[in-house]
Order: structure tokens, then sequence, then C-alpha cells
């Protein structure tokens, strides 16, 4: 049984909704929930988890990307060390993904329970099971192949706390679908066409192909819904994204593996700040947030203002549409790669035993 310290509780609210309107539905989102049906896959049979990983280099990541490379800790860390900081920083970043994805199973249940529409219950319900492979994922990726777990990211798990605790039905939609997936689809994305190594590069690709679906629904749900609000109704809401992504941008930084190396939190935040790969991830950590808030028509005054201050306004600009198509098309792709390569190897050993069988 897990100790009271792994458990994290958090009052239900709002209203569980039933449809007996059991017509058609939004024909859009039939279509995507048909799509969610087709495209359920195993994670234990389409992964290859027989690939070796070194727990110490697992992610193939050159040292430059992390905070502390080209500082006096950095020179003065034996080679050991610097090892265990590559194995720190990979399982954070993996960790962070794991929690985020029990976030999102969770909140797709939840929009399951309170969606006021029979189609989007219905497709939730299949995200449902998408998160709960993803979170099966990371846990064994981390479990088996790095063999250490960090605690979930202070501010995210103040992010899920505010989405889970909204009453309003869309705000599991807003909270996840829009903010926490758009952050971890920047991150997978940033960490799939980086990593050299083909079993990280597997579940990257994989989940991301998932998650353009979770993103197409989420738009579709939230920008029907929208129409409909009021201007204070829309400024609560554009009010709550901003909140959500300058606590993004300002906590998710990795700040505790540097304290786990002795590094005083003021001085990991202040490296962090300063260090060039992190000033890129945090721009492209909203290439894909930017552009569905837009679509979904919060676009308002004061969020573009803070968009402005972020220096991120022009992503809303951004053909969200391409980024998702070219997610799944990389995906079908390393699946292509993949198979051939198994089929090639089948053939030879086919041919192998027929010149052993003719020596006979």
């Amino acid at each position: 049984m897990p100790s009271q310290d792994n458990l994290w509780e958090i009052p239900a609210s709002g209203a569980a909704r039933f449809s007996w309107e059991y017509d058609d539905g939004r024909d859009r989102l039939l279509a995507l929930y048909q799509k969610g049906k087709d495209k359920q896959w195993d994670a234990v049979t389409r992964i290859d988890w027989d690939i070796e990983v070194d727990p110490y280099d697992p992610l193939g990541v050159p040292d430059q990307n992390m905070t502390v490379y080209g500082t006096p800790y950095w020179d003065k860390m034996s080679e050991r060390n610097k090892r265990e900081m590559r194995r720190a920083y990979a399982s954070w970043q993996f960790s962070q993904f794991l929690h985020g994805e029990q976030g999102a199973m969770v909140c797709a249940a939840r929009i399951v329970e309170s969606a006021p529409d029979l189609d989007a219950k219905f497709y939730s319900a299949t995200q449902t099971m998408d998160e709960a492979r993803h979170a099966e994922i990371y846990s064994r990726f981390l479990r088996e192949k790095v063999g250490m777990t960090y605690p979930i990211n202070d501010s995210l798990q103040a992010l899920l706390g505010d989405t889970l605790r909204d009453s309003r039905w869309d705000m599991p939609y807003l909270g996840m679908q829009v903010l926490i997936e758009g952050l971890a689809l920047a991150a997978f994305g940033m960490l799939r066409d980086t990593t050299d190594k083909p079993l990280p590069k597997q579940i990257l690709a994989y989940v991301m192909q998932d998650e353009a679906r979770h993103v197409a629904f989420g738009r579709m749900a939230l920008r029907d819904h929208y129409k409909q609000l009021s201007d204070a109704e829309l400024r609560e809401r554009e009010e709550f994204v901003i909140e959500g992504c300058y606590l993004m941008r300002d906590r998710l930084r990795g700040a505790e593996v540097l304290e786990d190396f002795g590094i005083p939190r003021q001085e990991a935040e202040e490296l962090s700040e300063r260090s060039e790969y992190l000033q890129l991830f945090r721009k492209l950590l909203f290439s894909r947030i930017v552009p569905c808030v837009k679509d979904i028509g919060l676009w308002g005054e004061r969020l573009q203002r803070a968009y402005v201050d972020m220096g991120v306004l022009e992503m809303g600009d951004s053909d969200l549409d391409l980024l998702m198509a070219q997610d799944e098309e990389i995906a079908e792709k390393l699946d292509a790669e993949r198979f051939a390569e198994e089929e090639t190897a089948r053939a030879a050993e086919v041919e192998e035993a027929i010149a052993l069988g003719a020596q006979d």
C-alpha cells in the first residue's frame, strides 16, 4: 500500500452530467472518436523494450543542453558526477512527463463525467485510455531503463490542481488539453528531434501521435463552447491561461536537479535564467499553446499583451494543423522503417536456414 506521502487528493467539484440525446452528434468529434478507436495500440508490443539503454546517458542529448554546462560547477565535476547529472536530468524530464500523463488521464476521465455532450464523452473515453498507456510507458522507461524517478514539480502540480478544482466543465479542457498538453508536445518534440537513442525516440514519437488527436479534440470542443460565452466569462478564462503560461515559463526548469548536486536554489534559478538552451525551450514551449489559444477564441487585449511580454505573440499565426500532421507522419514513418528492418532481418534468417538445409 502506498504511503500517505505518495497520495494527492483533490476534492471533486462540479456536476456529473448525463445526456439522453443519443443522436449522431457533431460529425467532426465523432470522426475523431472513430480515429481514436482505430489508433489504439499496445505499449508492450509496439515499443521495442529489448533495446538497451545506458542509464547514465538515456536520452543522448548534448551536454550543452544542461544548465550547468560551461560553468565552474561543470568544470569541477568528476566524470562520475557528470554521468550522474545526465541521468538525473533525464529522470527529471521523463518524471514530469509521467506525472503530467497521469494528470491527463484524470482530467480526461473528469471530462467524461462533466462534459454535457455525448460525443465529447465518447472521445474523452478513448483519450483516458491513451493517457493510461502513456503513463504506463513513461513509468516503465524510468523504472527499467533509468532506475530513478523525481517527484512532480511544484508548479506543474499547482497548475494541475487549479485545473481539477475548478467546477466549470470546460476547465479540464483548457488546463489540460491546451496548456499542459501543449507544453508536453513542445517538450516531447524537442527531445524527439534531438535524441539519437532509438527507444526514447520511439516512445516520444508514438505518444505525440496520440497527443495530436487530443489537442484537436480540445480545440473543437472549446471553440464551439467559447462562442457562447460573455466577454466577462472569456476574460476569466484568459486570466487562467495567462497565469498558467507564466507559471510554466518561469518554474519548469529543473532547478531541483541542480539542488541535488549541491547548488543553492537561488543560484540554480539564476543559472537556469541564463541558459541558452532553456531560453530556446521557453520560446518553443509556446509553439503549440499560442496558436491553440487563438484558435479557440481566447485572444483578448490583456492576453495578447502577456504574449508580447513573453516574446511569443507571433506564434499565434503558426499552422497548428500542419504541426499535428507532422507528428502523425513522423510516427508512421518510424513504424515503416522499423517494420522494414524487421522484414529484411527475417528474410535473411530464412535464406540462411535454406542455405544450411541445402548443405545438409
